[in-house]
């Protein structure tokens, strides 16, 4: 029986090797691993494609970024050697800059088809490829969230612009379908579902982040989408149509098989659990020799506890991680005030601060950003933070569900420093922030503060709007990360008394 199979990967974010970068313990991730399971599911009759956020999320992408910019990246080469025959773009694939991206795209050996970026106004990609495998015509046809420009550097983005992924998507299958008559139409999108797919309720803010249902319910034509962005486990069908998405770092593979014959299209989601093809590794083990030696350097020391036990009871309590993240940030700009979230699997710093410490910890290359703020958008955005939480059995204070489904967003709680305040969470959404003050004295509407948050949050990431137009003070270009090293390098030991300043009751 004639069988034609799809493989994609999505969001690997930088994972090449299968180990776990905070102690370089074995885990199945990793573009070395997905090698391995794809030599093994390839053959004539096979695409293998990837969606996008590729450049961005490992110890080594980011050692690369900040040590050899101007090179090929090691996700490039392995991406090359492994022969991709199409490439997507993701949102994390422009947080290193155009450089970055473009020496990416030049170099692994894969057309890049995402057709709804404007470059020099001129699309990226083509409207569709087609593509002849088994005696059938398969047309392919890339596009990204549209969203990009909300959370990405102006500089990072300069001369390009984005069309509506669901209506580039829908107007393309149209044109493909009139044009070339193909066997099978297939979607290729960085970006996830705005409603569950089971009841079709939505499931997020309708800001069009993500328009995979919307894709799959309203485009007739449409056969296949291949999803991402969201890092979830999927793969089904709805509406006639097959659908998938895999997880993040390399654990996951999507692997749709279609049957002409019978015209008939199994979807499925694999793990990379076998072993990594090793030999692959030798294009970049150099880079990886100086990543490693570069983890293990030793910045400084602490006498404070930045340890992270226990991720809720950190955000819950917050820890003096946080403080010290917070405390940085106003020390190097002067900001008044100063905000972070712990993200999902910090580590935290033990009493010896290593690198490999510190990118276990702040896995972002966030930069800063000081705006100014008034006490009236300061409660706004303590209201939009204070709705993380929920109350539970027994009056205990959780995470609200919606912040773990359908994808975990924890990094959307942000913790503040130079300011004391109080989250009553027994109180209706909105109406939760009881106390706010700074240095003891009651915070009115009219006050002025400035305000240093990441440049993330800056452009209203995560759906925080009242922080968007806030007006810039000032920018700092360089990374957290560059930032955080240079500190605790300049102060060797690092000792503060410790600020308990947010109260979560219920």
């Amino acid at each position: 029986m004639n069988r034609i199979r799809i493989l994609a990967t999505t969001d690997v974010h930088g994972f090449i090797y299968p180990l776990n970068y905070a102690d370089n313990s074995a885990k199945c991730q990793g573009l070395a691993q997905i090698k391995a399971l794809v030599d093994n599911l390839r053959d004539e009759n096979t695409l293998l494609l990837d969606n996008g956020d590729i450049l961005e999320g490992s110890p080594i992408s980011f050692y690369h970024y900040l040590q050899h910019p101007d090179d090929i990246s090691p996700m490039t080469t392995i991406m090359r050697e492994m022969k991709y025959d199409y490439i997507n773009l993701g949102n994390h694939d422009f947080n290193y800059g155009q450089e970055a991206l473009m020496n990416h795209i030049q170099n692994v050996g894969a057309p890049c088809i995402t057709s709804n970026m404007i470059y020099h106004n001129k699309p990226f990609g083509p409207n569709y490829t087609i593509n002849e495998l088994a005696g059938k015509k398969i047309a392919l046809i890339g596009v990204t969230t549209q969203y990009i420009p909300n959370w990405e550097t102006k500089e990072h983005l300069k001369n390009i612009r984005f069309t509506d992924a669901f209506e580039t998507l829908k107007k393309n299958v149209e044109l493909v379908k009139k044009l070339e008559k193909p066997d099978y139409i297939i979607g290729l999108y960085h970006g996830g579902f705005e409603r569950d797919l089971t009841t079709g309720f939505l499931t997020e803010d309708d800001t069009h982040e993500n328009e995979g249902y919307r894709m799959l319910t309203q485009i007739p034509d449409l056969d296949i989408l291949i999803s991402g962005h969201q890092h979830r486990t999927l793969a089904g069908k709805l509406n006639g149509k097959v659908y998938t998405q895999s997880t993040c770092n390399g654990t996951e593979i999507a692997c749709i098989d279609i049957y002409p014959d019978t015209n008939t299209i199994e979807p499925r989601i694999l793990k990379c659990e076998g072993e990594a093809d090793l030999d692959v590794l030798k294009y970049v083990q150099d880079e990886e020799n100086e990543c490693q030696t570069w983890l293990d350097t030793t910045l400084g020391t602490t006498k404070i506890d930045l340890t992270i036990k226990d991720e809720n009871d950190a955000r819950l309590h917050k820890s003096q991680l946080i403080t010290f993240l917070n405390k940085v940030q106003m020390d190097v700009t002067g900001a008044d005030i100063a905000s972070n979230a712990l993200f999902l699997h910090a580590t935290g710093f033990g009493e010896e601060i290593t690198m490999r410490n510190l990118v276990s910890t702040y896995v972002y290359p966030n930069t800063l950003v000081v705006k100014k703020i008034t006490g009236k958008v300061l409660k706004e955005y303590l209201e939009k933070d204070a709705e993380f939480w929920v109350v539970k059995g027994n009056h205990e204070v959780g995470v609200n569900p919606e912040y773990d489904w359908p994808k975990p967003q924890h990094f959307n709680y942000d913790m503040l420093d130079g300011v004391e305040y109080t989250i009553d969470v027994s109180q209706p959404v909105g109406s939760r922030i009881t106390s706010l003050t700074r240095n003891g004295n009651n915070i009115n509407e009219e006050d002025e503060f400035t305000i240093c948050v990441n440049n993330y949050r800056a452009t209203g990431g995560g759906n925080y709007n009242m922080i968007k137009n806030l007006p810039i003070v000032k920018e700092i270009q360089s990374s957290m990360v560059e930032i955080l090293a240079q500190y605790i390098i300049d102060h060797k030991v690092i000792d503060f008394e410790p600020v308990n300043n947010i109260k979560v009751i219920a």
